[in-house]
């Protein structure tokens, strides 16, 4: 989230839990149940983990001999950020009230070595908008009327 200042005031946020994304996503993670696991576990912070596409082919081989071949699958071992979270007030005291500090960097490294995050899986439609290929991409989802991030109708 570099460039992304927190400012670490529970009088902005109250007490309790608040959401937040970086707004570079589209997903069709179900929201409301990411706020109930979160509650459910009564830990400070929760993150939506995600299996992006890759954006290359896999090889799966045996040795040298090539056993099958998979045009950009999704990624199938580990999560990634996929930048929803669900956080209790309590996380601001791991945010430095400082330009320099970098939510993916101390506050989200720190509050897992306490035990304190937690991941909430989804496996449903997840893109992130960081290159002109990605906003190409999600724009012709969009136009061709197959956007699979809306769930609102």
């Amino acid at each position: 989230m570099e460039g992304f200042i927190i400012c670490p005031s529970e009088r902005l946020f109250g007490k309790g839990d608040f959401l937040l994304t970086y707004g570079d996503g589209l997903s069709d993670v179900n929201v409301p149940a990411s706020v109930a696991f979160h509650r459910s576990h009564g830990k400070i912070a929760t993150v939506t983990g995600v299996r992006p596409q890759s954006r290359f082919g896999e090889l799966i081989t045996d040795g040298q001999k090539v056993q099958r071949f998979s045009e950009k699958p999704n990624v199938e071992q580990g999560y990634i950020n996929g930048g929803f979270f669900v956080f209790n007030t309590k996380m601001l005291d791991y945010v430095e009230d400082d330009d320099s500090c970098i939510l993916e960097r101390a506050p989200l490294e720190r509050v897992a070595s306490d035990g304190q995050l937690m991941i909430y899986p989804h496996h449903g439609f997840w893109q992130c908008m960081d290159t002109l290929r990605d906003l190409q991409r999600l724009e012709e989802e969009w136009n061709g009327g197959n956007a699979p991030w809306v769930n609102w109708k």
